[in-house]
């Protein structure tokens, strides 16, 4: 990804996190609604029949709106988390690449990522609880929660700070790897496309890696995913074991094919999502390096 230093890499990560946001929160809400409907009685029909029908009775019920909701929770959260991850990925690659002038490999680039996905646990955990429990609100009438300083301010009350940070270790488990394979996807590609960085990536390039790495990325880290939502959206007291009993209980009642429960608008979103903050990315690194030639 170039030459430039880990201060860098922070900004133009934050850049692409802001991206992301934008592009992807609404079909991140119809997968945290997918995760976390409850399982129907004998006789009655699932709250949601898929993807579509839940994209349908969201507009339907809430509006446009609906599928922002929570939003304000990741956006606060999510530039410094992928400015945090982009620049553990850079401080990575100091530690995990060569030594010399050689290429990386995919082992180095892999490595590198999923240190990445250590540095974000702090701020992605708490961000990530306060999302699906706003995300899961649809009843107007039941709302427990006006917004995400509430949200925060009613789970401290509840349990201390580590409620907020309730689902921690299931977020390690999630990025660790999926961090690995989605900076790995991206590299990899990228140097096909450049012919090893002999030439600048095109913004298509960058559209079409960008948007694999997204897919990599939750293709290895979904079933994580799907018990770190049901984990953090239980109530009090539920799981005393954690992510143990969760994927004891999902296992039990749903089998293994419910660890990808929400897949669909995952991998819908995870294409334009991730390119846009590739994009984003990109262009700001460009934007750096035109504004430190122009300066020296």
């Amino acid at each position: 990804m170039g030459d430039l230093g880990p201060i860098e890499y922070f900004v133009c990560g934050g850049v692409g996190g802001v991206c992301t946001v934008l592009v992807g929160h609404p079909f991140d809400t119809i997968k945290v609604r997918l995760q976390t409907m409850p399982l129907p009685k004998t006789g009655e029909l699932a709250l949601y029949g898929g993807t579509y029908d839940c994209m349908k009775k969201t507009l339907t019920n809430e509006g446009f709106k609906g599928f922002y909701k929570g939003m304000g929770a990741p956006l606060a959260g999510v530039a410094p988390i992928f400015a945090i991850s982009f620049m553990g990925y850079r401080v990575g690659k100091q530690i995990f690449g060569p030594s010399n002038s050689s290429r990386f490999t995919y082992r180095d680039y892999f490595l590198a990522g999923a240190f990445s996905g250590i540095f974000t646990t702090s701020i992605m955990a708490p961000g990530e609880r306060i999302k699906c429990l706003l995300q899961i609100q649809q009843d107007a009438k039941a709302k427990v929660y006006d917004g995400p300083v509430d949200c925060a301010k009613k789970l401290y009350k509840e349990g201390g700070i580590r409620s907020i940070y309730r689902g921690s270790g299931a977020t390690i488990l999630r990025d660790v790897p999926a961090s690995g394979l989605y900076f790995l996807t991206y590299e990899a590609i990228k140097d096909y496309l450049t012919d090893n960085g002999k030439k600048d990536i095109t913004i298509h390039g960058t559209v079409f890696a960008g948007g694999c790495s997204g897919i990599a990325n939750w293709l290895i880290g979904m079933p994580f995913d799907v018990l770190k939502s049901r984990l953090q959206t239980a109530k009090e007291g539920q799981f005393p074991n954690g992510i143990r009993d969760v994927a004891r209980e999902l296992l039990k009642n749903e089998g293994p094919l419910a660890l990808y429960k929400g897949i669909v608008p995952v991998l819908i979103r995870a294409f334009p999502a991730n390119a846009a903050c590739f994009l984003g990315f990109e262009i700001c690194k460009k934007i750096i390096v035109a504004v430190v030639g122009n300066e020296s």
